[in-house]
């Protein structure tokens, strides 16, 4: 009888144990600790049970291990498990471990009787998808070379160069264990570099006040002059509010780099990461999961204003970013953008692609094999139009992460550099003189006008962007007390023939200026070529295209307020005359506020022959002149929606 209870206690003792394992993995899981969660499972897990064995599968997917769950997801199918997303991950982790014939099976058959719109339709695109890799060839003009000088058999990722030296993220020397990957915590490094010839002797940690114990430091990007940097930082494991990772900046100042400060692009709920700034310092590429993206993780821009604020932050939009994760951007002299994503036309994991634009549509490029494989492959960094750095965990490498090297061999390869460069000028007084207006804003749209880029003017009015061939552009130029002013510029037919030109790369400069008036409250201005038919105040059709520009200075300039007045000539009496008048405003407005302008901003007035510009006209033309519409501003209110950041304002402003 003691042997039988001895047993039973055993048996006992095992059940409890297993329940609180488990209980614990459910718990290390939802706190986002998928390394532990995975060895917790792992233990207690048991054939039949479908949650667990999908709940395993998912946390090694989610430390980085997606060849590791194909078991799991196909032991959670199996049993019953009522997630369908779990045949996307299992035809996910097929593709991870190059069985592409299982995968594209698994998907003819859930196609059959699959129920989940969302699954069906990630798997139509994914069976498009493996069979496009089939006739991928295993060569390109791409060579790679494992850069063994600085990778071990920790992770080396992330790789920025700057002023000679090559920066990245490593875990090599942490003692300390980060349990949502099982891998210790990563810090910032840097050696000389000569492009890719390293030197050893050189590498060395960032400063402490970089680098933090028990902080995951993360993708780091500079400035042209290196004497600015934003990385990203956290998985700390405290409870700070914060979405655990988040953008930093820091700026080199007597011989080191300034304490890290949180960038103003970070949402409090939101994954903020994997940064790169333009060759001008002017626009920040990031990735992040916050809300009302395309699902996961999607790639974002934001333009820096004068006093150093990230503004016009923009999601990329659904032609990059899809419902998967799509990061670590990163873009070229010429405007190709580089990125990583887990659910564009891939080899499994993580792929490089490369995105282009050309009459207003962006095309996505895979390079192939050997830029890619089945591992991920992900942190471009070029440091020349033909060479750059990147990230694999490829088979073959020195341990988890590495740093490679690659060279673009493409003898067809050409560069053309189109940029688009003016000046912001005004008026000087009332005449035809102009003057050199500075320190204005300059935004580029696309012929939707959806905003493209946006910069600010030096004192010397110049301003820059880079465009692409055969597409149609908006420029908008704004500053305080001046009215925004609209120019358009279009590359169409203006696109070099690649194969005719001789060097490798070319730059074609165009120029287009944008003149500001002044806003003078009560100050009249004449709207040409607003004619009424003889005793009528109906809007005709070319009296409705000069009415359209007046609703787009109307749009344009949102902080003010206008009186639209209208004016007769002397030919008929008084009373008559103020009457028409005033229906010929108040018809104009009415036009006006039909396309969407608020009633509060405009005011109809007529001022019959009260206001006449040629006392005792005699020709037609001269009535002509008197006969007009005029608008006036009739109140301003300058709205300035950015605040200052004391260091950021010092670095921008003498740069």
């Amino acid at each position: 009888m003691k042997v039988h209870n001895l047993f039973y206690l055993l048996i006992f003792s095992y059940n409890f144990l297993s329940c609180v394992t488990t209980k614990n993995a459910i718990k290390d899981f939802n706190n986002a600790e998928y390394f532990n969660a995975a060895n917790k499972f792992e233990k207690t897990l048991k054939s039949g049970d479908a949650k667990n064995n999908f709940l395993l599968a998912e946390s090694l997917r989610k430390s980085n291990r997606l060849w590791q769950a194909e078991k799991f997801y196909r032991n959670a199918i199996k049993n019953g498990i009522d997630n369908e997303m779990a045949y996307y991950y299992l035809v996910l982790s097929l593709k991870a471990n190059n069985n592409y014939e299982q995968a594209d099976s698994l998907i003819n058959n859930y196609l059959k009787r699959g129920e989940d719109e969302s699954v069906i339709s990630l798997l139509r695109k994914e069976a498009i998808y493996i069979n496009n890799l089939k006739n991928y060839p295993d060569t390109s003009y791409y060579r790679v070379k494992n850069l063994k000088a600085i990778n071990t058999k920790f992770a080396e990722y992330s790789p920025s160069f700057s002023n000679e030296k090559l920066y990245f993220v490593s875990n090599r020397q942490s003692e300390k264990i980060y349990s949502g990957t099982g891998t210790p915590f990563t810090d910032l490094y840097e050696i000389k570099s000569r492009g890719a010839n390293v030197d050893i002797n050189s590498l060395k940690k960032l400063e402490d006040n970089i680098n933090q114990e028990k902080v995951n430091e993360g993708s780091i990007t500079f400035s042209e002059d290196g004497t600015y940097m934003i990385f990203a930082k956290g998985n700390d494991g405290k409870s700070s509010g914060r979405n655990n990772v988040d953008l930093y900046w820091s700026r080199f100042r007597r011989g080191g780099w300034t304490n890290p400060r949180l960038l103003n692009v970070n949402t409090s709920r939101s994954w903020d990461s994997t940064p790169f700034l333009s060759k001008d310092g002017k626009t920040l590429y990031f990735a992040s999961n916050r809300s009302k993206g395309y699902g996961g993780t999607d790639i974002y821009k934001a333009n820096v204003n004068r006093r150093g604020r990230w503004i016009n932050i923009q999601n990329m939009g659904p032609e990059i970013n899809t419902s998967g994760n799509e990061l670590f951007p990163s873009v070229t002299e010429d405007g190709r953008l580089y990125f990583s994503s887990d659910s564009h036309e891939g080899f499994g994991g993580l792929d490089i692609f490369v995105a282009s634009r050309r009459g207003g549509k962006i095309t996505i490029v895979n390079p192939g094999k050997p830029l890619n494989s089945r591992g991920d492959d992900f942190g471009v960094n070029p440091y020349n139009p033909t060479r750059g750095f990147f990230t694999s965990n490829r088979e073959g490498g020195a341990g988890d992460d590495d740093i490679y090297t690659f060279v673009n061999d493409d003898p067809n390869l050409k560069i053309v550099n189109y940029t688009l460069k003016g000046i912001t000028l005004t008026p000087k007084s009332d005449t035809k003189e102009l003057n050199i207006l500075g320190n204005s804003t300059v935004k580029l749209l696309d012929r939707d006008g959806q905003v493209i880029e946006e910069t600010f003017t030096d004192s010397d009015g110049n301003f820059k962007f880079i465009v692409y061939s055969d597409e149609e552009y908006i420029l908008i130029g704004e500053k305080e007390n001046y009215f925004s002013t609209r120019g358009e510029f279009s590359t169409i037919g203006k696109e070099l023939d690649k194969s005719k030109l001789k060097e490798f790369i070319t730059n074609v400069e165009y120029e287009k200026n944008l003149i500001l008036d002044r806003i003078i409250v009560n100050k009249s201005i004449v709207l040409d070529n607003i004619y009424y038919d003889l005793d009528k105040s109906d809007i005709r059709e070319d009296a409705a295209i000069e009415l359209d520009k007046l609703i787009v200075i109307l749009r344009d300039n949102p902080n003010i307020s206008i009186e639209l007045s209208s004016h007769t000539d002397d030919r008929a009496s008084v009373d008559y005359n103020q009457n028409l008048s005033q229906r010929r405003a108040e018809s104009a407005v009415s036009y006006i506020l039909s396309k969407g302008i608020d009633d509060n901003r405009i005011t109809a007035r007529g001022y019959g022959e009260s206001q006449l510009i040629i006392l005792n006209a005699e020709t037609e033309d001269e009535h002509q002149i008197n006969r007009r519409t005029e608008f006036k501003v009739t109140s301003y209110e300058f709205i300035d929606t950015s605040n200052s950041e004391d260091e950021e304002d010092k670095f921008f402003n003498n740069n």
